[in-house]
């Protein structure tokens, strides 16, 4: 059976209404940032603060935990990550559960911008044909982005704003407007989306802001810390960390976790400023 890697988005009446959370293992994460079944979830960050690796973690967590299959489209990234994976993945017992298609970053721009396209056309086919459940991982977004650029240029295009292509919006809607559940059956989808220059405004990891259920933003101060996943609470925002969705002890222990690190936040700039002796007890406490 041959399927095409472009197709329609589901009809507004095949769509799953129904919001549930999507337990990773992953502390930090079902806490502050929980995940939605059947939801886009986003992994920002910039060179080597983990986007790879939690996905990798990702990945095996889901096969232990979760019926139903993966799917990972390396979209632009290096040859020695793809190999790395597989050799990973393998050891851990989990490929079988697994499909994955590569455009590694040698690759021409129109390789690099299909195989993301060419992913979810698998994971489609897992949830539409097989009635399975299906995690999409995708890695990167950004070099779909970049990809997409090139083409643009090759195209005699004029480029928009950042240089990036003028139909940037358009491109990331027909991919990302694609990734949803149907009645029965989800596509998850954790996309790793590189920041240039750690810059959140940039064009292309801004187009992908609308699309997502819950942000993850990997903070490199936190990473050169130690700490693993690199996880910015305060920066990271899911749209079911809320009582409708989650349970009410869940929403207020949240909610104080922030609190306090917010408080945290601020008082690390006092003491930058003024030293430790200048805070009260209280906030010394703190």
């Amino acid at each position: 059976e041959r399927w095409g890697i472009h197709r329609k988005d589901p009809k507004f009446d095949e769509l799953e209404s129904k919001t549930e959370m999507f337990e990773t293992g992953v502390k930090v994460i079902d806490l502050l940032t929980p995940y939605v079944k059947g939801g886009k979830i986003g992994l920002f960050g910039g060179a080597g603060v983990g986007k790879t690796v939690l996905i990798q973690e990702m990945i095996y967590r889901v096969a232990n935990n979760h019926d139903g299959v993966s799917v990972f489209a390396g979209v632009g990234e290096r040859t020695r990550e793809g190999n790395d994976l597989i050799e990973e993945m393998a050891d851990s017992g989990v490929i079988d559960k697994t499909a994955l298609v590569f455009g590694q970053m040698d690759e021409p721009p129109g390789t690099r911008l299909r195989v993301a396209l060419a992913g979810l056309t698998m994971a489609e086919y897992f949830r539409d044909v097989q009635k399975q459940d299906v995690l999409f991982f995708i890695d990167n977004i950004f070099r779909f982005t970049q990809a997409g650029s090139e083409v643009s240029t090759l195209l005699g295009r004029m480029p928009s704003a950042v240089g990036y292509q003028p139909n940037l919006a358009d491109e990331m809607g027909l991919l990302q407007e694609r990734i949803t559940s149907t009645r029965g059956h989800s596509i998850t989808s954790m996309q790793a989306i590189y920041v240039p220059a750690d810059d959140l405004t940039d064009p292309a990891p801004a187009t992908t802001f609308a699309h997502l259920d819950a942000t993850t933003v990997l903070s490199r101060p936190i990473s050169e810390k130690g700490i693993y996943p690199a996880v910015d609470p305060l920066d990271s925002t899911s749209r079911i960390l809320d009582p409708r969705y989650i349970a009410a002890d869940h929403y207020n222990t949240a909610m104080r976790v922030k609190t306090v690190l917010q408080k945290y936040k601020d008082l690390q700039d006092i003491i930058a400023i003024l030293g430790i002796d200048e805070l009260g007890e209280e906030d010394k406490l703190t």
